[in-house]
């Protein structure tokens, strides 16, 4: 599976062939550190220094290879993916080398820092449904009046609870419309990208 970077990404990674391999080296240990303890304005700011450079284009750097490193990790790519991957890019054979050297070096850690920082978020097991039909009451003879009951089984941390929800047909078709759209709307681009900030 190869990664589909974004032009935003190529130009932010851009930046890496035009420094030495030592700096990209560091860069690697900079996003490291900035999946665990986030941003930090002063490294940036020391870099930017030393290399001559602005500071966002250190912190572009940085981001694009963290977005790099995360999404390899994510996905578990293969070291022959990875190098395709990055052979889009354009690079020369020694920095694809160094990038692949630290993809593999800090994949676990990468994948322990995410796990850490995704929700802990109950998943779903298994779901029950009945549909029951009031025909008729003792003040109405003739009323037809439908309900669902769901029973949602969830999984979280192990543990087994269940959810148990009841409603009319036309709340439930609602309820699915509305889940169809918001599964759409996640597909945008701009629902993309806040999503990608948010990991």
């Amino acid at each position: 599976m190869l990664l589909d970077l974004s032009e935003e990404h190529k130009e932010h990674l851009a930046f890496l062939p035009q420094v030495d391999s030592t700096v990209v080296a560091e860069f690697g240990r900079i996003a490291v550190e900035f999946l665990r303890r986030g941003s930090n304005p002063k490294v940036y700011e020391g870099a930017a220094r030393k290399l001559s450079v602005s500071s966002d284009t250190v912190q572009h750097g940085v981001e694009g290879l963290t977005y790099l490193l995360t999404e390899s990790s994510k996905l578990m790519i293969s070291e022959l993916d990875f190098q395709d991957s990055v052979f889009v890019l354009g690079f020369s054979e020694e920095l694809n080398k160094l990038l692949l050297q630290l993809y593999l070096d800090n994949r676990k850690e990468i994948r322990t820092i995410l796990s850490e920082l995704s929700p802990d978020l109950p998943s779903y097991h298994s779901l029950e449904w009945r549909l029951d039909v009031q025909l008729a009451s003792r003040s109405l003879r003739q009323q037809i009046k439908p309900s669902v009951t769901i029973k949602l089984h969830l999984n979280q941390n192990g543990d087994h609870n269940t959810k148990v929800l009841q409603t009319d047909p036309a709340t439930l078709l609602h309820l699915v419309q509305q889940l169809e759209q918001a599964l759409e709307e996640m597909k945008t681009n701009h629902c993309r990208r806040v999503v990608r900030n948010i990991k």
